[in-house]
């Protein structure tokens, strides 16, 4: 996939550094040339002997270094390489990117180049929620530097939150998307995420325990494949993915009529936790308690996102997917769901709670559609999202 392709990656000093390491080897594995480029703070984390031994390339480390500087070597590597991939890419390096430093070889490559950029932010929470460190990420963008990541979760430090690097699989794909354009290039994927909160009162709501992660995974594993992607997502827990457009929504009506908006699309994921039902009438103060008195709740039904795009007789996307949470009976509730939709897939997934799927990290689906039920093992939730991202490139590409 990426034969003949070569990457200069720079290895910025962070703890994060390690993954670098698997980074060049799953490179490596689809054919790139990896040239590594280590910051004297990324020598404290990684060894120049492990970089070069798994790029099987000489590491380079020093500006001032006579043999490679006496024809320019730093203008050489900057233009010699098809991408230019910074991982970890600290807070200090993005610093100097976004002003305009020189002041090492990792820097001066960076200025001197006239390839595209990558790079993969990882950092302690507080410094990514800096001020100055969002203000440089908006300069970079400005300058088209592509971005992946970062992801949240727990870090070395011992918090938790946005700032860990991107996993290397998740690199690799922004890479060949970068490199290559992806499969599905010039395709407008529509992806649904996270629950719907349906007003009770001005306070409380109807809601579940969705946590967004596998659609907005879904969504950033086909912007990694080149696709354009509109993320509509209810009020997520997980952060939507960079480089996708992300309308906000609160309500099952309102994720109706943003996913109209957002139509015509190549493809539609439904990959949303939407409330079956909402208030008939939803108080305008809150409800108060009243000793002896249980408040009466009428309840309507919600839109039916799904089969509303699933049945549209015109603008109706080439491919439509659903997704179906179930805890009991699950092919058979989903293959039926899939044929009252009218949708072409349907991925359906055991939430029980003794699986711990709902508002997890992994995920075990079974993509059911014209052809009958496949499972798959049970995986990462970005795994899933990039089998499926495949899945959606080879449905289009045969269409």
């Amino acid at each position: 996939m990426l034969a003949g392709k070569r990457v200069l990656l720079i290895i910025g000093g962070g703890i994060a550094a390690f993954k670098s390491l698997d980074l060049i080897r799953r490179l490596r594995e689809r054919g790139a040339t990896v040239v590594p480029v280590l910051t004297r703070a990324a020598e404290q984390f990684v060894t120049p002997l492990s970089a070069s031994a798994l790029a099987a390339e000489k590491v380079y480390r020093d500006l001032f270094d006579l043999t490679d500087e006496a024809e320019m070597g730093h203008i050489e590597l900057s233009r010699d390489a098809d991408l230019l991939v910074v991982a970890p890419a600290t807070a200090d390096l993005m610093a100097k990117m976004a002003g305009g430093h020189a002041n090492d070889l990792a820097s001066t490559v960076l200025m001197a180049t006239d390839k595209r950029v990558l790079i993969a932010p990882a950092m302690n929470l507080r410094m990514w929620q800096n001020p100055a460190t969002q203000r440089n990420l908006s300069a970079l963008r400005g300058d088209g530097v592509l971005v992946v990541g970062p992801n949240e979760g727990d870090m070395a430090c011992g918090e938790y939150g946005p700032g860990r690097m991107a996993e290397p699989l998740e690199i690799v794909a922004a890479v060949e998307a970068a490199l290559m354009d992806g499969p599905l290039k010039g395709k407008h994927v529509l992806v649904t995420s996270g629950p719907t909160h349906e007003p009770i009162d001005p306070v409380r709501y109807i809601a579940n325990r969705s946590s967004g992660a596998q659609g907005t995974a879904i969504a950033r594993a086909l912007a990694g494949l080149g696709a354009q992607v509109t993320f509509v997502t209810g009020p997520a827990s997980v952060p939507p993915p960079e480089g996708v457009a992300v309308i906000a929504v609160q309500t099952a009506q309102q994720m109706l009529e943003a996913v109209q908006s957002a139509l015509p699309a190549d493809a539609a994921i439904f990959a949303a936790a939407v409330a079956d039902w909402r208030m008939a009438e939803g108080a305008v103060q809150k409800i108060k308690k009243e000793v002896g008195k249980l408040p009466t709740l009428r309840f309507t039904e919600n839109p039916d996102i799904l089969a509303t795009v699933s049945q549209m007789q015109a603008g109706r996307p080439g491919l439509v997917i659903g997704f179906a949470a179930e805890t009991e009976n699950v092919i058979e509730h989903a293959t039926a769901k899939r044929a009252r939709k009218g949708c072409d897939w349907i991925v359906a997934n055991d939430v029980s709670p003794e699986t711990g799927i709902m508002g997890g990290d992994e995920n075990a689906v079974t993509v059911i559609g014209a052809e009958g039920a496949e499972a798959w093992p049970r995986m990462g939730k970005d795994e899933v999202a990039r089998k499926l991202a495949a899945r959606v490139a080879e449905a289009l590409g045969d269409g």
